[in-house]
């Protein structure tokens, strides 16, 4: 499904998925540094380095000093990667709804039971072993 709903976001070559979801971490999260973007997207902190200068470089992201402590930049999300999130969002929003029409109402029910579960073990941290 998550395939499927990067297929139908219409982005193509413009954004890659790695960036579009770091994006959207910035976006939720921010402003972030970069080893918390590494943190949240569970990358390495080069990783997320090389990834905040490509959407830098297509003006998605802004970089400032960290007023608390100058070495450390903070990353914000433009007006324009405001605007492809909408866009992103709104296309796998569109594409979603049409499929989810075309259920049962027992599996709608289904569906919902299933989200909040995952939701659940999305938030969840593990146990200790």
């Amino acid at each position: 499904m998550a395939r499927r709903l990067r297929q139908e976001s219409g982005v193509g070559p413009e954004i890659s998925p790695t960036l579009a979801a770091a994006l959207a971490s910035i976006e939720r999260d921010g402003p972030l540094t970069p080893s918390a973007l590494a943190e949240a997207e569970r990358i390495q902190r080069p990783t997320a380095t090389r990834i905040v200068a490509k959407l830098e470089e297509r003006g998605l992201v802004s970089r400032a000093s960290d007023p608390d402590d100058g070495r450390v930049s903070l990353v914000t999300v433009t007006r324009e990667g405001r605007t492809l999130l909408k866009r992103i969002r709104s296309r796998k929003n569109e594409y979603l709804a049409k499929r989810l029409r075309t259920l049962e109402p027992e599996e709608l029910t289904t569906l919902a039971n299933a989200a909040e579960i995952l939701e659940r073990l999305l938030h969840e941290r593990p146990a200790a072993r």
